[in-house]
């Protein structure tokens, strides 16, 4: 409906506007360009129609991004002589004949305002041939209705629609698309999603005018084939397959079965290949969800490779919430993805090895001097200072070697070596210092000691290797640290004390009192430590006063913003604010994300004061209900 003026009127003079019906095709172009909002948008819907039509060979032809021309062949069933007259009208399908219908609908079309919405911004051109028919016959359409009758001509099994001069009658959308990137890449990557699920279906999609086609995928019987023909055989080397389902009798919830990507997977963009009962959909909540597994085991700027399949009872899915069907309604939705992310996340741990990196030959430059080592050539770069300010870091190839990049070149660095090795003794006599059941008179004695538990690292060294990833040279050198948290380093200001903490605290000779003290030592070095320094933020601010005298004296100003910047020790206060937002910042990606992936905290932690409830929301929703 619309009105005559659509000016608003101000103040109560003069009458309402009148409301008028507005005409039937006005009504099915507005509704047209809902439906079809793209080329690729009207790829979809013509490519769901030929597998709902038990097409085995589906082929699409592209011109100009799919404003001039839209072809899609396939050699389904066909359509009868006698729905003709009617194909192209609005709400004609044959998926449905009730509305009760949609709770048990199993193909991707019902709505029947696919092809109409495509004969209101296109010419719409339809050939078909039925089995048994000697001949096929080719309309075409405008504006929902036949422009001729039937014309026979010769055909192939099944349906070919072709759409041309697309969003011809809408400049707006029209120009908007020309000026935009060609819609050809989204339409090559609908196929090749439909490529990897229908695998019993042979797909391709070219160019018009081009040879050779950027999607073709043959028929296989096998996901994994499917995925390498499209995707490459790069994509499914770092692979695993997870299965999820709940056949609980009473919920029967549903069945999940795909491919996720391992740690060893590295690509810029998401990709995300979402089916649920065979209809290609999108799920902001799951895919939001499964990113935020990943961001703990995939660096930051690598995103997963995730193909699904989800089957539920029909009836638990609303397929009717979208005009272009793009997303659906689960019954049980946050359930079913809570149990898909805690499955993924089991399948991440279980395979959380060492990531692996592929070789390759690397020449030799005639300025580099080359030794024999182990019979290998090695080249020993020269300029390495400039390599080192300039190089790209690639990855670690394994628990001694890096690989960096440097202008063309690959280098392995060792990063053992990179580090100078902290002597222990040296280590234990820093911590003893500031131990206060010592006097600092008595140096002899802080010797011994640091001496004693050094002998006793060394003849343990073996064992602390193996076990806890800490290795002590016969030198009596700390050379490695275990890494505990990726993306997370210890406060190296408590190293002494965990090295005295090592040697006289660890009960070495006895297994179970050793791995429990050995922990205990390891934990308390780890810990996320306040930072030595004060946190400098609200009153804190007053503790880095250059005049310590009045402070002691107890003259300071109630009002601790009214502090001047030149009393402060501005460089103190720089190192302390990033001490602590670095803890802020560790706390929120590093320990917790870890948490949820590795951690299964024991009940004492309820108990002890490691987790506190401090609110509860329905608690809070009655308070301020009653204020």
């Amino acid at each position: 409906m619309d009105v005559d003026d659509p000016t608003p009127r101000r103040g109560g003079g003069g009458e309402p506007p009148r409301i008028r019906r507005l005409e039937e095709s006005v009504v099915n172009r507005i509704a047209a360009g809902e439906v079809i909002q793209r080329p690729s948008s009207a790829v979809k819907e013509l490519v769901e129609n030929s597998i709902d039509a038990g097409a085995s060979t589906v082929s699409v032809t592209v011109k100009d991004g799919g404003l001039k021309l839209i072809q899609v062949s396939d050699d389904g069933h066909g359509i009868r002589f006698e729905d003709l007259p009617i194909l192209c009208e609005r709400h004609t399908t044959s998926k449905l004949s009730a509305y009760e219908d949609l709770q048990t609908i199993t193909s991707m079309g019902f709505r029947g305002e696919a092809l109409a919405s495509m004969t209101y911004v296109g010419h719409v051109t339809v050939t078909t041939i039925t089995e048994g028919q000697l001949h096929g016959y080719r309309v075409s359409y405008r504006d929902g209705v036949m422009e001729n009758d039937p014309k026979p001509c010769a055909a192939v099994k099944g349906t070919q629609v072709m759409v041309e001069n697309l969003f011809y009658n809408m400049v707006a959308r029209r120009k908007t698309l020309q000026n935009s990137n060609d819609d050809y890449p989204k339409i090559v990557d609908f196929i090749s999603r439909f490529a990897v699920h229908h695998i019993n279906v042979n797909f391709s999609c070219r160019k018009h005018g081009s040879n050779r086609a950027d999607v073709h995928s043959a028929s296989t019987s096998s996901r994994i084939d499917a995925i390498r023909n499209v995707y490459g055989a790069s994509v499914v080397r770092d692979l695993m397959e997870i299965e999820v389902s709940d056949e609980n009798a009473v919920d029967e919830i549903f069945r999940m079965d795909g491919f996720i990507s391992n740690a060893n997977y590295v690509a810029k963009k998401t990709t995300m290949i979402l089916f649920i009962n065979d209809r290609l959909v999108d799920c902001t909540s799951l895919k939001r969800a499964i990113e935020f597994v990943y961001s703990a085991i995939l660096p930051q700027a690598s995103k997963p490779f995730i193909y699904m399949s989800i089957n539920l009872p029909p009836e638990h899915v609303d397929v009717n919430i979208h005009p272009t069907k793009k997303e659906v309604s689960l019954l049980n939705q946050e359930h079913i993805i809570e149990m898909i992310k805690d499955a993924i996340e089991e399948k991440l741990m279980n395979c959380n090895t060492t990531r692996i990196f592929q070789t390759q030959a690397v020449n030799t430059s005639a300025q580099a001097s080359t030794q024999k080592e182990k019979g290998t050539e090695v080249s020993t770069p020269t300029g390495l200072l400039d390599i080192v300010k300039n190089c790209t870091y690639v990855g670690v190839a394994d628990e001694v070697f890096a690989l960096i990049q440097h202008n063309t070149r690959l280098y392995l660095v060792n990063v053992v070596n990179v580090s100078e090795p902290a002597p222990l003794r040296e280590l234990m006599m820093m911590a003893l210092k500031d131990d206060e059941s010592i006097s600092d008179e008595n140096d002899k004695e802080k010797l011994e000691i640091a001496e004693v538990n050094t002998e006793i690292l060394k003849e343990n060294a073996e064992m602390i290797n193996e076990y806890f990833s800490i290795h002590i040279d016969q030198s009596g050198n700390l050379t490695r640290l275990p890494v505990v948290l990726d993306q997370y380093t210890p406060d190296m200001d408590r190293l002494p004390e965990f090295a005295l903490t090592l040697g006289n605290d660890v009960t070495w000779d006895v297994e179970r009192d050793c791995f429990r003290t050995a922990a205990a030592a390891i934990g308390n070095f780890y810990a996320l430590h306040p930072p030595i320094l004060p946190n400098p933020s609200g009153n804190g601010i007053q503790l880095y006063k250059k005049n310590k005298d009045c402070m002691a004296s107890g003259e300071r100003d109630n009002d601790s913003t009214n502090t001047d910047e030149d009393e402060i020790d501005q460089e103190l206060l720089v190192e302390a604010e990033a001490a602590w937002a670095q803890r802020e910042w560790t706390i929120q990606h590093v320990l917790f994300p870890s948490m949820r992936l590795f951690l299964k905290p024991p009940k004492s932690m309820a108990t002890d004061g490691t987790f506190v409830q401090v609110a509860s929301l329905e608690k809070l929703y009655k308070i301020f209900e009653r204020c």
